[in-house]
């Protein structure tokens, strides 16, 4: 399906040009501020502690649908993220059998600080451009937001 402003190979050269750029924005981002967590975590442990930080509370069960992750993948990334002092299980006190994710104090802590310094520091480079190009990226993040729902729609058929 193209846009209906523009053909299959504009949507395919736009789709191209924006994912390289998201891309160098994310590396160049995490070049900068670093990592917000102990190093090395994998995809995986970062997408938990990413889902559970939005989610505190979260089940095992409802981190891996989300995660589209099988339950004993994401019982062990727990394991592993617990036995690093990142998550924290609590059991459910409706069902003792369930267990409830949060992030620990420390690490929560530790990911807000980097947040802001990674804030701060996006914040320092906008204001290096003209007053055009933050005009313009400010109206985009609308549209970009409105692509992760488009993104998500195609990811659920």
């Amino acid at each position: 399906m193209t846009s209906p402003h523009a053909a299959p190979d504009d949507d395919l050269r736009l789709a191209e040009s924006l994912v390289e750029a998201l891309g160098s924005v994310r590396r160049q981002l995490r070049r900068t501020t670093g990592r917000p967590l102990p190093s090395p975590l994998s995809g995986s442990q970062i997408e938990l502690v990413r889902l559970v930080r939005r989610e505190p509370g979260i089940a095992v069960r409802e981190a891996a649908e989300a995660l589209g992750l099988a339950g004993n993948t994401v019982s062990t990334l727990v394991r592993q993220l617990t036995d690093a002092g990142v998550l924290r299980r609590e059991p459910d006190p409706a069902d003792r059998r369930v267990a409830r994710l949060h992030v620990t104090g420390a690490a929560r802590r530790r990911i807000e600080g980097w947040r802001d310094h990674r804030t701060e520091l996006t914040a320092q480079a906008l204001g290096r451009l003209s007053a055009d190009d933050a005009r313009t990226l400010a109206t985009a993040v609308p549209a970009l937001n409105r692509l992760v729902g488009a993104l998500h729609d195609l990811e659920e058929k």
